[in-house]
C-alpha cells in the first residue's frame, strides 16, 4: 500500500550532512543579494574575459539601470525582457529591473520570428534589454509589436580595453557592420549606465511580488510563462546551495557556461553564486574548445552543466594539456544523464559529478543525488529540503501510486510556482492543493529516490504497451560507437506506433543499423526496440541542449507518408 506523502517525505533517508528543512528568508531576490554586496563587496563576482566586476560595482551598475529604466516609465508590476546571451549585461539588467519591482521576461537569444514575437506579444514588455547583434530580429517583428524602449548594448563594451581594440580592427577588416541601430525607441546601453540618478526602492511580499517569466514548453507546443515569485526564487537558492555540502561561501569559482535565459542557469549557475559569494567566470556560448582554456586560466570549483556537455568534455583528445583537477562539484540538469558519461567525467576530474531533476515551473530545482551520501544510477536524486514527492496516476493525478510502480510525478514545496500568466484552465491542469504535475513519468524505490522513465507526451504506445525513450536511449548509449541517441515514436499500420532511433556516430565508428538493433534487442524487450535508425551528423537541441524529439517528429513526417510504417 502506497505511503502517504506525508509519511513518505519523513521517512525518506537524507544524507547525514543535509537538513530535510532549511529557513527561506522573507526577503525579495535584491535584498538577498544585497547581503552579499555588503558581505563581499571587493569580491570579484564576474570575470568576462579577461574583464572584471566586483560585488560592488556590479550592484551600482544595477542600480543606474534601474534609474534608466524608471526614467522610461517602467515601475513595479511592469514587464522588463532581457534578449541577451550570457555577458555582464545580463545580471546588470536583471537585477535592475528587480530592484525597480518590473518582472523579467527571460527571452532565449536564439528566439527570431514568430517565437520572438509571441513572448513579445504575450509578455508586453515596456522595455527590452539586448545587443546590437540582436537587434535586427527585434526590428523585423516592431511591426507587429514595438517596445517602447530597447536597451542595446555591444559585447565588446564588456570586454577589457586590449581586447576591445582588437575586436573593433577584427571588424573594419572584415567589413563588418560597426554602425550603431538608431530609432526614437533605441537608448545606448553605455548612456544609461553612465546617467546615473536615484534608484527608487520597491518593497513588496516576496509570496506573491512575480519576480522571472520563465516561458516554458518550447519543445513539446506553445510556450507559456511560467510567473515565479521571489520568494520561488529564494527558497530554491537556499534550498540548492544547503545541499551543495562542498561549497564554502566566499571562496567558489563558478564556470558559466549554460545560459542564463534559462531557468536551471539562471538558478545554478548565476543567483546560486552569487548568494554564496562566489566568482562567476561568465562564458557567451558553451563552445568546449574556449571552456577547456577558461577552466583552465581560472580554475572554477563548480562546473554546473548538461549532459552534452559533459559528454563533449570527455571526448576531448588533449585533456591533459588542461588543468581540470579544480572542480570539485557539478550538478548536471536540463536532461537524462547517462551513467557512462558521468562515470567518465568524475574519472577524469575527481569532481562530484551529481544529477539533478526540476523544470522552469520549479524555479527550477526540486531533486537531486546527495553530494557525499549515496548516489543511485539511473536516479535523479531525493527531493531537496522542503520538497515533497508522490508519483501519482494519470487518469485522476490525485491517487498515490505504490513504491516501483510507474505514475506522473508530482511535486510540492515553496519553489513551485504561482501559476502560468493568463492562462487558467494551463495552470488548473497542472496545480492543485500546491501540488505541480511534471508530466515526467516517474518511479519512487523505498528510500525516496525518483527514477524518471520518460516524458509523459514522449511515451511511445506500441500495440498497447508502453515504451519510454529514454529506456531505448540509455541501452544505445552503452554501445561503444554511439556518441548521441534520441528515440521517438511513430506512427505504425499495425501497432499504432513502433520506435524509431537517430544516432550519432562516434568518429571513425562505422557501426551499421543492424548492428545496433540488434545490440537493443539483446538487453530489453523486442518490442522496444527500435524499427528503424537513422544516422546523423547531430541531433537537433534546444538552447538548453535537450533533445528536441518535436523536430525529429516533424522531420520523419516529412518523409514519410500519413500513417506510413516504419521499415522493419
Amino acid at each position: 500500500m502506497a505511503l502517504h506523502e506525508s509519511e513518505r517525505f519523513w521517512l525518506r533517508r537524507y544524507p547525514n550532512d543535509v537538513p530535510p528543512h532549511v529557513e527561506v528568508p522573507a526577503k525579495l531576490l535584491p535584498e538577498l543579494i544585497a547581503e552579499s554586496v555588503e558581505r563581499w563587496g571587493g569580491r570579484t563576482a564576474f570575470v568576462y574575459y579577461g574583464a572584471r566586476w566586483t560585488y560592488r560595482r556590479f550592484w551600482e551598475e544595477s542600480g543606474r539601470f534601474a534609474a534608466a529604466l524608471a526614467r522610461e516609465g517602467v515601475k513595479a508590476g511592469d514587464r522588463v525582457a532581457i534578449y541577451l546571451p550570457n555577458c555582464p549585461e545580463y545580471p546588470i539588467a536583471l537585477f535592475g529591473a528587480l530592484r525597480l519591482g518590473a518582472i523579467v521576461v527571460q527571452v532565449s537569444p536564439l528566439y527570431l520570428g514568430q517565437d520572438l514575437l509571441r513572448i513579445l506579444k504575450d509578455s508586453e514588455p515596456k522595455a527590452l534589454v539586448t545587443l546590437e547583434i540582436l537587434y535586427p530580429r527585434v526590428a523585423e517583428v516592431a511591426g507587429a509589436y514595438s517596445v517602447p524602449s530597447v536597451f542595446v548594448g555591444r559585447l565588446r563594451e564588456f570586454y577589457p580595453w586590449p581586447n576591445r581594440l582588437f575586436v573593433n580592427l577584427v571588424l573594419r577588416r572584415r567589413q563588418m557592420p560597426t554602425a550603431f541601430p538608431r530609432g526614437p525607441s533605441i537608448r545606448p546601453w553605455r548612456d544609461a549606465l553612465q546617467a546615473g540618478g536615484p534608484v527608487p526602492s520597491f518593497h513588496g511580499d516576496p509570496s506573491t511580488t512575480v519576480a522571472i517569466f520563465q516561458y516554458t514548453g518550447g519543445t513539446t507546443g506553445k510556450p507559456k510563462a511560467a510567473m515565479l515569485s521571489h520568494r520561488n526564487l529564494v527558497a530554491n537558492v537556499v534550498q540548492a546551495n544547503a545541499w551543495n555540502t562542498t561549497q564554502v561561501p566566499g571562496e567558489e569559482i563558478i564556470v558559466a557556461a549554460i545560459p542564463f535565459f534559462h531557468i536551471y542557469g539562471l538558478t545554478i549557475a548565476l543567483l546560486m553564486g552569487l548568494a554564496a559569494g562566489a566568482t562567476i567566470v561568465m562564458q557567451t556560448r558553451p563552445e568546449i574548445r574556449e571552456l577547456l582554456k577558461l577552466i583552465d586560466k581560472h580554475h572554477p570549483t563548480q562546473f554546473p552543466g548538461v549532459p552534452a556537455l559533459y559528454q563533449a568534455f570527455n571526448q576531448q583528445p588533449d585533456l591533459s594539456r588542461y588543468e581540470i583537477r579544480s572542480i570539485r562539484y557539478c550538478l548536471s540538469g536540463s536532461a537524462p544523464l547517462p551513467v557512462p558519461v558521468a562515470k567518465r567525467f568524475e574519472e577524469l576530474t575527481g569532481a562530484n559529478l551529481v544529477e539533478g531533476y526540476g523544470l522552469s515551473e520549479t524555479s527550477p530545482a526540486t531533486h537531486a543525488n546527495p553530494v557525499h551520501g549515496e548516489r543511485r544510477d539511473g536516479s535523479i536524486g531525493l527531493p531537496l529540503p522542503d520538497t515533497e514527492e508522490r508519483v501519482v496516476d494519470l487518469e485522476t493525478g490525485t491517487r498515490s501510486l505504490a513504491i516501483g510502480e510507474v505514475g506522473e510525478l508530482a511535486v510540492r514545496g515553496p519553489q513551485v510556482m504561482l501559476g502560468y500568466y493568463q492562462q487558467p484552465e494551463e495552470t488548473a491542469a497542472v496545480l492543485h492543493d500546491g501540488w505541480f504535475r511534471t508530466g515526467d513519468m516517474a518511479r519512487l524505490d523505498a528510500d525516496g529516490y525518483a527514477y524518471i522513465v520518460d516524458r509523459k507526451k514522449d511515451m511511445v504506445n506500441v500495440g498497447g504497451l508502453k515504451v519510454y525513450p529514454r529506456e531505448v536511449e540509455d541501452v544505445l548509449f552503452q554501445h561503444p560507437a554511439v556518441a548521441d541517441a534520441a528515440a521517438i515514436g511513430v506512427p505504425d499500420a499495425e501497432r499504432g506506433e513502433v520506435v524509431v532511433a537517430f544516432v550519432v556516430r562516434k568518429p571513425g565508428s562505422a557501426v551499421s543499423e543492424e548492428v545496433l538493433i540488434q545490440f537493443v534487442r539483446e538487453r530489453i524487450a523486442h518490442f522496444k526496440a527500435p524499427r528503424s535508425i537513422e544516422f546523423r551528423d547531430a541531433l537537433p537541441r534546444s538552447g538548453v541542449q535537450k533533445v528536441l524529439r518535436r523536430v525529429l517528429r516533424d522531420e520523419w513526417t516529412a518523409q514519410h507518408p500519413a500513417g506510413a510504417r516504419a521499415p522493419d
